[in-house]
């Protein structure tokens, strides 16, 4: 028996949400082209930092080598030597431009990278129609959270390069929005005993955000809301800055060596009467009650031993660990001020593995295990994030001096 059943045309026409999700990424990157020059998009002001361009490349590369490469038949690159211009870190794919010299890297131009690009992405979407396997479909939403990371570096090194030119220019012409009066100091406790860590769900997450394992919790307190530029203005005026008794040995060969005298991009006067930062928005007043941005991990370690013993209310507070943070966010997120959306902040805790780590297999595999020494870890995310790309257990990270990303703080207390 042979039964017609009728064909649904409709089926043909369904997007897949991937598809959508992945053009959605690769338009947000160059939206973020408006109002910039193609010298903007060129130049490097230090070697942690990188060009607009080369972050446009890098993601292109990412899809060719890491997606193209492995998966569509006939595979061609559309121009090979890119394959070693824009490799960032994986040695296991090939040789790499060296870092400090992306800045050096005038040809291909703007215009040939997005001509790039373009090719990419039509070749992308094609695969995901005629064959959309399971690896295929994972490698993509890595490359999507991956580009997400990469739009949030774009503009955090716009704002070192612009604050390195004494025209302090502005990448964004809209108004500050006024913050919200920040509320009164509490203290919230934080859930003790053991508690679940890391990453739990069905969606995508990073290999550094498992395995999912228990923690012990001592009694402790989290502050509800961050470290204030009020606040940090009364450590600056303090001297604290001039005072070693504050600071780790090594943050204070820090602070002489380069010379620190209060977080990146501040701007006072010599009489300290006029405080100002400078911002994507160009130089603006320094407000009271925003959160403390642009610090290093060994400036936020040195402000809690400060505030331990300057600020009343404050006896014996630190730097939370991570695991204090992700419990505090996981069960008490009401209570607390910006948790996301603010600035990243510090933690006490060393980058490594949790148990039972394993990195991925194959081409990813270097993505994130292999920086697991020498790093601190920060956790929430920043304004500057881009929406979508937060979870409580994410683990950002970084070396104990790095502060051109937007790093702030909040402290907690040992109970007892």
């Amino acid at each position: 028996m042979h039964n017609n059943f009728p064909i649904n045309t409709a089926v043909s026409l369904v997007v897949d949400p991937l598809i959508s999700r992945f053009l959605d990424s690769r338009r947000l990157s160059t939206n973020l082209l408006h109002g910039l020059s193609a010298e903007d998009c060129q130049s490097q002001s230090m070697d942690d930092t990188s060009p607009t361009k080369w972050h446009l490349a890098h993601v292109t590369w990412f899809y060719e080598v890491m997606v193209l490469q492995q998966f569509e038949s006939n595979f061609q690159f559309w121009c090979p030597p890119y394959a070693v211009l824009f490799n960032s870190y994986y040695n296991i794919v090939g040789d790499k431009h060296p870092r400090p010299k992306r800045g050096l890297l005038t040809r291909p131009t703007l215009d040939e990278v997005l001509a790039w690009r373009e090719n990419i992405d039509d070749r992308i979407v094609e695969l995901l129609k005629v064959s959309p396997s399971q690896p295929l479909r994972w490698m993509i939403e890595l490359g999507i959270n991956h580009e997400q990371q990469h739009q949030e570096l774009i503009k955090t090194d716009l704002q070192h390069l612009f604050f390195n030119n004494a025209l302090y220019p502005a990448y964004l012409s809209t108004p500050m929005e006024r913050p919200l009066t920040k509320p009164l100091v509490q203290w919230i406790e934080c859930p003790t005993g053991i508690q679940i860590i890391g990453y739990q769900g069905p969606d995508f997450y990073f290999d550094n955000e498992g395995p999912v394992h228990d923690e012990l919790i001592q009694p402790c307190w989290i502050r509800n809301s961050l470290v204030t530029n009020a606040e940090w203005k009364v450590f600056v005026n303090d001297g604290a800055y001039l005072d070693s008794k504050w600071w780790l040995d090594e943050g204070w060969a820090w602070v002489q060596r380069e010379k620190v005298q209060a977080p990146l991009y501040w701007l006072i006067s010599d009489d300290k009467a006029q405080y100002h930062q400078f911002s994507l928005r160009g130089v603006v007043q320094l407000e009271d009650d925003e959160a403390v941005r642009n610090i290093s991990y060994f400036e936020a370690e040195a402000f809690a031993r400060w505030a331990s013993v300057s600020m009343p209310g404050h006896e014996n507070v630190r730097l939370p660990t991570e695991f204090e943070w992700e419990t505090i966010a996981s069960t008490q997120s009401q209570c607390v001020q910006d948790l996301f959306g603010e600035v990243w902040q510090w933690t006490n805790s060393a980058y490594t593995a949790y148990p039972g780590y394993r990195p991925w297999s194959g081409l990813a595999g270097e993505y994130n295990g292999k920086f697991m020494v020498n790093q601190y870890v920060l956790r929430g995310s920043s304004a500057l994030t881009t929406p979508g790309h937060t979870r409580k257990s994410y683990r950002n990270f970084f070396p104990t001096h790095s502060r051109w990303q937007m790093t702030g703080l909040r402290l907690a207390k040992d109970i007892g």
